[in-house]
């Protein structure tokens, strides 16, 4: 038996990888440090060949940085789960179109045109379309903490401090963070992810997965994150602060305390906090613009295009809404508890919630005007579709001898790390982000495509990987 620790300083990295020999078996275990990981059983015909496959396996991770442990020295990383406090709310019920219960509190939710995210404590992701119709199922290894979309990426953030990105065939992790980090919330933009966490830490990681810089804050329980193409918004227990891309201070701003949740606009950010208010602070120097006051703490918010509507989510299973300049416009009740992560698009508000639901409210001002009246739909309750296959991560390449239409790219090793370069022509002297799992010395991959990061300088691989055989 041979294991192996990979545990960088500040980098990441966390892993461990076990080989074990047993006559012509060959035991392969793998996964984070301090959890049971995942486990592929080779056998071969001869015990010689097994030592051989097992040693060249050995090398391979050794050259990738592993080196000899002792099991149990190194701890898993420590993960903490929102407290939930959610009381029922006593307004009127909102006009609820559609809801799906996933079984375990949500945080993530991410919603576009053609599919509605939810992601929940248990690890599972559910995809809808905008009218409540289920389209796709995912286990992940452990608690979904939020969903966030950068340009054609959808990611998700785990507790077990990897973010996978859901945009391809399966799931592949895309970051790793560092074992110390205890993960409150996320947030990428052009690749480059921002992570608040337990001790108002806030880390940031660049589209290689290595680590750029680290700030603490002037509080704790880093709810808020806000990433966007020039600055990192981070929201704690004592306000909420800007940094520039090199992790430079720009501001700090103590009237946003106790933070709860954050959204963002163009030029404005948004701090749900324990106050029972929503600030409304410019991005250029922090300066309060509005001031939405709600009756209980506020778990989550969300802006219309442009902060023409505001709206909030308490911790008393009320959702609200208020024009740009601060004036309450109507207050309802979810009918399925209180909302954690919300979104609104084409005058629906999506939420996702302490019971674990995922609800469509219809916003428009006839469906409002109705509900506050008393007169709601019948909400249409959406059920697991069985016939659904459940997507797992997955380390695992298929092989192709054909690179097709694809875009060939290349795995070297340059300064100790495996990159990924492209090969295929037409294209600039850029490296790609690409999953670091499944990287291997010397390895030739076809990706479906690859696009320019927003800022240049780097690639983003999209859709199916495979392995150029």
């Amino acid at each position: 038996m041979t294991y192996l620790e990979l545990s960088e300083e500040g980098g990441g990295a966390h892993k461990f990888y076990e080989a074990v020999v047993s006559g012509t078996r060959v035991t392969i275990t793998y996964g984070r440090i301090g959890e049971n990981g995942q486990v592929k059983v080779t056998d071969f015909p001869t015990e010689e060949k097994a030592r051989a496959a097992a040693a060249k396996k050995i090398a391979e991770k050794t050259k990738k940085g592993y080196a000899p442990a002792v099991r149990g020295v190194r701890q898993r990383r420590a993960v903490t789960r929102r407290a939930i406090v959610s009381t029922r709310s006593t307004a009127q019920q909102a006009p609820v179109l559609w809801r799906f219960a996933s079984g375990s509190a949500a945080f993530g939710i991410f919603v576009d045109r053609e599919r509605c995210w939810v992601g929940n404590q248990a690890g599972q992701v559910y995809t809808l379309t905008p009218e409540g119709d289920m389209t796709g199922r995912y286990q992940l290894p452990d608690g979904v903490k939020c969903i966030v979309a950068d340009d054609f990426w959808i990611y998700a953030g785990c507790d077990d401090g990897k973010v996978y990105d859901l945009s391809g065939k399966v799931p592949r992790a895309a970051y790793e963070i560092a074992s110390d980090v205890d993960i409150f919330w996320l947030d990428i933009a052009d690749g480059v992810l921002g992570v608040s966490d337990d001790s108002g830490r806030i880390t940031t990681i660049d589209y290689e997965d290595e680590f750029l810089w680290a700030r603490t804050g002037g509080g704790r329980s880093g709810w808020m994150v806000r990433c966007d193409g020039d600055a990192v918004f981070h929201g704690h227990s004592g306000g909420v602060a800007r940094y520039d891309l090199q992790g430079n201070q720009a501001w700090y701003q103590t009237a946003a305390s106790g933070v709860l949740f954050g959204w963002q606009e163009e030029k404005s950010v948004y701090a749900g906090t324990a106050s029972r208010t929503v600030h409304k602070l410019a991005k250029a120097d922090g300066a309060v613009e509005a001031v939405y006051r709600c009756d209980a703490a506020i778990y989550s918010c969300a802006t219309s295009p442009g902060g023409q509507y505001v709206f909030a989510g308490d911790s008393a299973s009320s959702v609200y809404c208020f024009s740009a300049d601060g004036t309450r416009l109507w207050k309802l009740a979810t009918g399925c508890g209180s909302a954690f992560s919300m979104q609104y698009l084409d005058e629906r508000l999506y939420i996702v919630t302490t019971d674990g639901s995922l609800a469509c409210i219809d916003a428009t001002e006839q469906a409002i005007a109705a509900a506050r009246e008393g007169t709601v739909p019948q909400a249409r309750d959406v059920k697991i579709a069985a016939s659904l296959p459940v997507v797992e991560p997955s380390v695992t390449v298929e092989t192709t001898t054909d690179t097709g239409d694809g875009v060939l790219v290349e795995c070297f090793s340059e300064g100790g790390r495996l990159r990924i370069r492209v090969l295929s022509p037409g294209y600039e002297a850029w490296n790609v982000q690409f999953p670091r799992e499944i990287r291997e010395p010397g390895a030739r991959y076809v990706v479906e495509g690859i696009r320019p990061s927003g800022n240049g300088g780097f690639y983003r691989a999209f859709g199916d990987i495979r392995r150029l055989v």
